[in-house]
């Protein structure tokens, strides 16, 4: 368990993923324990990963605490949303939108790598972006140099993370990969303070649904303790050896994993 742990909070640290498309299929295929339980360690171990890599983040300046917080106010209502609408819309036809949505991100990114496109610099900025003062800086342990950049499309952005609120709360799945398209698709941020960002916002939204998977009884100690030391450990050594990765080669691992996702939700959409 700690050693799935380690894996797990490494992957979700560098990728800014909850852990749960790591987890689940191997609690559950590999280790047979129940779905209804791990789901709810891979709650857990999404707060675990959120907290050993977004102190590194924070201490590092990487993640970009202003874009997190607005964007997590379209997270929450979507997710109030998704969980009014529970038994009014055919998850089904969720599936196969946000499903075919992921398709095209992972599009788009391949795209990106093909163009090699750089960070977005333009002339004039963003109004809102600049009214909100969500453009910021890091500084790439990579290419060692200091990186300032714009953010643009906040509509677009806000419109899409509410979207993926409303998933969470009515299909019950982690939003990672909306969080990171978001940000990195959408409002054009590079890929590292995306990355970084999408684990802090996703600790935040776990934290609330947390509590009612702790009433129903689908967190088991045994299972969710040894995950999340092992996830602690992994998502600090995560936050620590992604800043000396490339921009390329997180878009490489991440673009398979996205397409997954989204051919999966796709499928599952189908099938319903």
């Amino acid at each position: 368990m700690i050693a799935i742990g380690v894996f797990a909070g490494l992957a979700g640290a560098v990728l800014g993923l909850g852990g749960g498309i790591i987890l689940t299929p191997i609690l559950t295929l590999l280790m047979g324990v129940d779905i209804k339980y791990a789901i709810g360690a891979s709650i857990i171990a999404v707060i675990a990963t959120s907290s050993g890599a977004t102190i590194a983040y924070l201490q590092d300046q990487i993640l970009n605490l202003r874009v997190a917080m607005f964007l997590e106010i379209a997270t929450t209502l979507g997710a109030l949303s998704g969980a009014l609408l529970t038994g009014v819309l055919d998850p089904k036809y969720l599936y196969i939108l946000f499903g075919l949505l992921l398709l095209f991100s992972a599009y788009n990114m391949i795209r990106k790598l093909r163009r090699n496109e750089g960070v977005l610099n333009r002339a004039h900025p963003d109004a809102l972006a600049s009214k909100f003062k969500l453009n910021s800086t890091y500084f790439d342990k990579a290419a060692m140099k200091q990186i300032d950049y714009q953010v643009e499309n906040i509509p677009g952005g806000f419109a899409m993370m509410y979207g993926a609120g409303i998933a969470s709360g009515l299909l019950g799945i982690g939003s990672g990969a909306f969080k990171v398209t978001a940000m990195d698709t959408i409002m054009k941020m590079p890929l590292k303070p995306s990355t970084s960002t999408s684990n802090l916002m996703m600790g935040v939204t776990a934290a609330a649904s947390a509590t009612v998977y702790f009433f129903n009884g689908s967190i088991k100690p045994q299972i969710a303790v040894p995950l999340a030391l092992g996830i602690l450990v992994g998502a600090t050594l995560g936050s620590r050896l992604m800043q000396h990765l490339s921009a390329r080669f997180i878009r490489l691992i991440f673009i398979p994993v996205l397409a997954y996702i989204g051919l999966e939700m796709f499928v599952k959409g189908i099938r319903l």
